[in-house]
């Protein structure tokens, strides 16, 4: 059964052809993913888009996130992909947890959100602690929201505090970091693969 992938970069700056922490992460996840079979259709710079405030799925006019959500939705594994500011998770990062609110009204006949029987994981970087917060803060928001997170489903770095040495001049990746990578890549296509194959139920409405 084919499985695809989406990864979102949130990182607070627009693509400008520097180098991305956090697209070295994603890419560390996309190479492990491939060797499941699964694709890494495409890795989404939320900065480069219009992505408005609010807590809906359209905010009218000149808002990006529309159809950005569609993208998303498409495929079976999300990546959550962001850099750590302040001992927590970015603020792009958390307007698109906001956004994704809306799933909890957007239910079918059974109850299901839109992002049921889809699996999320995290790939999170910085030079600074709050790599744990983060991943709290991403996986309590992203399974409010319907998605399901698989065992081992964040792949992280963080480096010497108040250090300069960012993840993307690191001249390989770190053993602990490709192993977590091959576990989290191999848990989110083992339970894609099953909830692909098998919706979860529903709940009739009374």
């Amino acid at each position: 059964m084919a499985l695809t992938a989406l990864a979102l970069n949130c990182s607070l700056k627009k693509t400008s052809g520097e180098a991305s922490s956090t697209d070295a992460m994603i890419a560390v996840l996309k190479k492990h993913f491939a060797d499941r079979d699964v694709e890494l259709a495409e890795t989404i710079r939320i900065a480069d888009h219009n992505v408005l405030p609010g807590v809906t799925s359209d905010e009218g006019e000149g808002d990006d996130w529309p159809a950005l959500r569609e993208k998303i939705l498409a495929h079976d594994i999300l990546i959550f992909g962001g850099p750590i500011w302040m001992g927590q998770i970015g603020s792009i990062a958390k307007r698109v947890l906001e956004r994704m609110d809306a799933f909890l009204s957007e239910t079918d006949d059974e109850g299901r959100m839109p992002s049921y029987g889809k699996v999320a994981v995290a790939a999170i970087v910085g030079n600074e602690d709050g790599a744990h917060w983060s991943s709290a803060q991403l996986f309590q928001s992203l399974n409010d929201t319907g998605w399901t997170i698989p065992a081992v489903a964040a792949c992280y770095w963080v480096g010497e505090a108040m250090g300069s040495k960012d993840f993307k001049e690191l001249d390989d990746t770190p053993k602990a970091v490709a192993k977590t990578a091959t576990m989290v890549a191999t848990n989110a296509a083992h339970l894609a693969g099953l909830l692909k194959g098998a919706q979860y139920p529903g709940i009739e409405e009374s």
